[in-house]
């Protein structure tokens, strides 16, 4: 799973300490997953259910966002008025998480050639174990926080476009740490969804791109627009393939069904904006939008961690145009410089 370029088929120490201790903690499977054909072999997870569900009243029709073991505590589905946003096929169709690092490799920069993902990895395919740990699980009536351990994407030995993983093990030393907000700012269409990336720092790199979230959607989400600042006026994207400056939304040819995102925080040491991207695969018949910020330390990052915060807005594409263009206005969240 990679933001640049893009493939449809999946395509600190203390504050984690207290978000981990606010879960309750079951015991630990002793199971061992081998993995024959390259001999790795990865422990099973804990036992935590990850199936999960939380709902708010949105015009009248329950929006619904579920969460499954299968994927590590990553989001399968969201729904509203009979109607699902989220393509979950593989491990890498989902609303989910990435990030992909250089490794230290100095030849050119391939995202899925080391790029820890929350769902899972190529190879759990449309199976329904997942390498990836989901460590921790707390959900409330409209929240739900998950702690999982990603898989990378590629396992050792296996090739993205002809280009080798530079990873070891199946299984990452990054951390994902998630809040997911339904109603956020007093708003049923919004969805506020704050992120955590705690690095693994056994590993050395120089180049970080985080896929801070990515909504792969039915192919009926057929049309792509933007909302550009600041006047936060809604105009028609083309295709692309990849990534602009303006908060993007995908919808139904009817504008009855729509979902858009924006970024509303992040580190103050990365100083680049958010590049949205937006992708049409018409062979597997899916569409996708992301979040995505890229950093770059020499000789190598010293950053633990990295907090991020995005708004998804649901809803008719005027709901969510107007939801968009007030986090534009600044009307919807007071950033902080800390984290969240």
């Amino acid at each position: 799973m990679s933001s640049c370029p893009c493939r449809a088929t999946k395509n600190t120490g203390r504050q984690i300490a207290r978000f981990l201790n606010g879960f309750a903690r079951q015991a630990l499977g002793t199971t061992i997953l081998f993995l024959a054909s390259d001999g790795l072999i990865a422990e099973d997870p804990p036992v935590v259910d990850g199936n999960q569900s939380i709902s708010i009243d949105l015009d009248g029709t329950p929006l619904t966002i579920t969460t499954t073991s299968r994927l590590a505590g990553a989001v399968h589905s969201i729904r509203w008025r009979n109607h699902e946003f989220i393509d979950s096929v593989d491990h890498g169709r989902q609303l989910q998480s990435a990030c992909s690092f250089d490794a230290m490799c100095d030849e050119p920069f391939w995202a899925e050639r080391f790029n820890p993902t929350e769902a899972g990895s190529r190879r759990d395919g449309v199976g329904q174990r997942t390498t990836s740990q989901l460590l921790a699980i707390q959900r409330d009536e409209r929240e739900v926080r998950t702690s999982t351990k990603m898989a990378f994407w590629l396992a050792p030995g296996e090739k993205s476009e002809g280009r080798s993983a530079l990873n070891t093990r199946v299984l990452s030393g990054h951390q994902l740490h998630k809040r997911i907000r339904l109603g956020a700012y007093d708003d049923p269409h919004v969805i506020q969804i704050d992120n955590t990336f705690e690095l693994d720092s056994n590993q050395a790199n120089r180049f970080a791109q985080f896929e801070v979230l990515t909504g792969y959607m039915p192919k009926e989400f057929s049309e792509f627009w933007k909302v550009t600042a600041p006047n936060g006026e809604l105009h028609k994207l083309d295709d692309g393939p990849g990534e602009q400056p303006d908060p993007v939304i995908l919808s139904t040819p009817d504008r009855q069904f729509a979902m858009g995102t924006i970024s509303a925080g992040r580190p103050d040491w990365i100083d680049s904006q958010a590049g949205y991207g937006r992708f049409r695969f018409p062979s597997e018949q899916v569409v996708k939008w992301n979040v995505v910020y890229r950093y770059r330390e020499i000789p190598s990052i010293t950053k633990p961690k990295a907090s991020f915060r995005v708004l998804v807005a649901v809803g008719t594409l005027a709901q969510v145009h107007s939801a968009l263009r007030k986090a534009i206005d600044g009307k919807l969240v007071p950033l902080t410089r800390d984290g969240f």
